[in-house]
């Protein structure tokens, strides 16, 4: 390499002498899609990349899937014995038993024991019988916790008809009244439909965001380290700008989150639509996916510089998490601040404040857009701020890489780096 050196105009263009002399001109934009290139292809072809990418698609299907059955399996069958005598208790356990979600089937059996016998066997999952103090129950083991509240219902029902009887009044009559009996309610605010399908549509937004921003940012940090510490960097910047790598791997890089987020969370909504598990309008579904995507990308340029930056300041990947641990600490805690507060209370103030607060929002702020309780004007005026201190970083970050990706050993601090020359 001693026969080729590199230069770099003021006005931006990097100049390259061969080894015939000949000058070779890259413009600024030429050499950032280079970098963003060659980091594109050579981590879309790593197999870890590719395997996380069809382990998370094959999740959020397989997510989809379990929820449609389990919503569609019914309600589980309780088969309870009664005796001949107890016969007109069948319909009323099975009246109640559709009231609680549970199938009751009712079978009559000849005598007691043959009845405690069928629940030994596990035929019978109770037996059944009346008596003076109400209803007397045998089960093999324990019993359901259902079937226990549909019981108790019959028993009082029984109950409240003897009292009837016996102070002269129709039993029959009285069901009558207190089944036409009716709750009228009136609210002050419109309903929010399907607020279940939105909580689970933005937790969803919010994992995909942090899981890209803590798998990409550090993915950016290690291609640094390892380029300083196997002395490639040198060779790069012969003919390349510090400013122009960092920019072309924070590119690539982000590509490929992109690429993760936008597949996974369309593999999420089609799974979830066909499936019939997300009955949310496909225009609602898409626009948070659309939300989530616009977030991670303005969570990424906020925070991809400065993971460029942190790796510059050492020169052996053990010594990474120390540098890293003040730029994941805001990822992490936006992530646990969301899915800790956002199901209970969603319309929360203090996160609302933090959704807008760049740091944490674009973690926050499309969990609570899928939620719908999110303002347009918090929406806008947050993504505006983050992207005004994305930018503002920039250069911060820049000067940082400049400043420490040629040096070697010991770990620079980030104020060193900064006043470096």
């Amino acid at each position: 390499m001693s026969g080729v050196n590199g230069t770099s105009g003021m006005n931006g263009t990097n100049s390259v002498n061969g080894m015939n002399g000949q000058d070779i001109r890259l413009e600024s934009r030429d050499a950032i899609i280079l970098v963003a290139r060659r980091e594109w292809s050579t981590r879309i072809r790593a197999k870890a990349y590719r395997i996380s990418l069809a382990v998370m698609v094959l999740a959020v299907v397989a997510t989809s899937v379990i929820f449609h059955f389990v919503h569609t399996g019914g309600p589980s069958t309780q088969k309870v014995g009664l005796l001949r005598q107890d016969a007109s208790l069948a319909a009323p356990l099975e009246a109640a038993g559709t009231a609680s979600g549970q199938h009751v089937v009712t079978r009559t059996v000849s005598d007691q024991a043959t009845g405690q016998a069928q629940v030994r066997d596990g035929q019978l999952n109770a037996l059944v019988v009346s008596g003076p103090q109400g209803l007397q129950v045998t089960v093999n083991k324990s019993l359901d916790g259902t079937l226990r509240g549909v019981l108790g219902a019959v028993a009082r029902e029984r109950a409240l008809d003897t009292q009837i009887a016996q102070l002269g009044g129709d039993p029959g009559q009285v069901v009558k009244a207190a089944g036409s009996a009716t709750v009228q309610v009136s609210t002050l605010q419109p309903p929010k439909p399907a607020r279940t399908q939105h909580l689970i549509v933005g937790i969803v937004a919010g994992f995909l965001i942090y899981l890209s921003l803590m798998t990409c940012g550090p993915m950016i940090a290690q291609g640094v380290v390892e380029e300083k510490s196997s002395r490639v960097v040198e060779l790069l910047l012969a003919t390349l700008r510090p400013w122009q790598l960092m920019a072309g791997k924070v590119l690539g890089i982000g590509l490929l989150g992109l690429v993760q987020v936008a597949v996974v969370g369309g593999a999420g909504v089609a799974a979830g639509k066909l499936t019939g598990t997300l009955s949310l309008s496909l225009g609602g579904s898409a626009s948070a996916v659309l939300w989530a995507v616009v977030w991670y990308l303005a969570g990424f340029a906020l925070y991809a510089n400065l993971f460029a930056a942190s790796g510059a300041l050492v020169s052996r990947q053990e010594d990474l998490a120390g540098v890293q641990f003040p730029l994941i600490m805001p990822i992490m805690a936006s992530w646990i601040i969301g899915i800790s507060v956002l199901p209970g209370n969603p319309d929360n103030g203090l996160l609302a404040v933090l959704s807008m607060v760049p740091l944490f929002a674009p973690v926050l702020m499309p969990m609570r857009i899928a939620l719908g309780v999110t303002p347009v004007w918090q929406s806008l005026t947050a993504l505006l701020l983050t992207l005004v201190l994305a930018v503002l970083l920039i250069r911060f970050a820049a000067r940082i890489y400049r400043n420490s990706v040629l040096r070697s050993g010991a770990r620079v601090g980030w104020r060193e780096a900064l006043k470096a020359a």
